[in-house]
């Protein structure tokens, strides 16, 4: 993506919620609001009061018309109207005090900035034996099988170019890597394994921030753990067998695309 030079680079914050009354609170009046030309909260319709809150504090609600969080990114995406978006997570996970510093890096011309909980001294203070493990064995495939050098591949906490969902061909749920593993495995996923898998493969500019994540504020864990993990096993290794130029660089979008 390119901007003019007079004309900085906008960002939109989105906060994925189901039931998150609890830390909502806790968390969002420690987010910088002038960081953002828009928050959006993306809302799985839920039963908690969590949208009347978000919605009497002035933010932007969006409704989702189904569940799920790959579903959350799908049909969201045409409501975000910063050039980059940042997934957040208003449970407890995700350190506002971390954005000031994930914009920054983004404003340095990198198409994804990741989170990371095991970079530096970053830790996590959720995981516990089994997610500690999948998640260093998730990201060490992805490293193995699509040439990356990440981390932390997994966590939702990351920027990235607004565009680039659909550049890596990730706005679709009728996308085959979403569809099937999760209709097989009855799990509802989200993007990032893929994106992390795909931007590195197409050769996109991506980075890494270190960053703790703290315990959830109230709420459950809404993984279900070994259906999630068959799923994203299927993904990660058939897109392995998927052309790298399927997939656009920056460099090579078509002249007057936005991003």
């Amino acid at each position: 993506m390119t901007t003019p030079s007079d004309k900085p680079p906008t960002f939109t914050l989105l906060v994925f919620t189901w039931n998150e009354i609890e830390s909502l609170p806790a968390v969002m009046p420690k987010v910088d609001r002038s960081l953002f030309e828009q928050i959006l909260i993306v809302d799985a319709n839920s039963a908690d009061g969590t949208a009347d809150w978000c919605r009497s504090q002035g933010y932007e609600v969006f409704l989702q018309p189904t569940h799920g969080i790959c579903e959350a990114y799908q049909e969201s995406l045409p409501h975000v109207r910063g050039d980059y978006s940042i997934a957040f997570s208003p449970d407890g996970n995700s350190l506002p005090e971390k954005l000031p510093e994930l914009v920054a890096k983004l404003r340095e011309g990198y198409d994804m900035v990741i989170v990371s909980r095991y970079l530096g001294g970053a830790k996590s203070q959720d995981d516990d034996l089994i997610t500690g493990f999948g998640n260093w064995m998730f990201t060490r495939l992805v490293n193995l099988l699509h040439g990356a050098r990440y981390t932390d591949a997994i966590i939702m906490y990351r920027g990235y170019r607004t565009n680039l969902v659909r550049e890596l061909r990730l706005d679709s749920p009728q996308e085959p890597l979403i569809k099937w593993p999760a209709r097989i495995f009855f799990a509802r996923m989200g993007i990032e394994p893929l994106m992390s898998a795909r931007a590195a493969r197409a050769g996109f500019r991506v980075g890494e921030i270190p960053g703790d994540e703290p315990k959830r504020i109230g709420g459950k864990r809404k993984l279900k753990i070994i259906r999630w993990g068959l799923a994203m096993l299927t993904q990660l290794v058939l897109e392995a067998f998927i052309p790298r130029r399927r997939y656009r660089p920056a460099a090579a979008a078509a002249p007057g695309d936005k991003a």
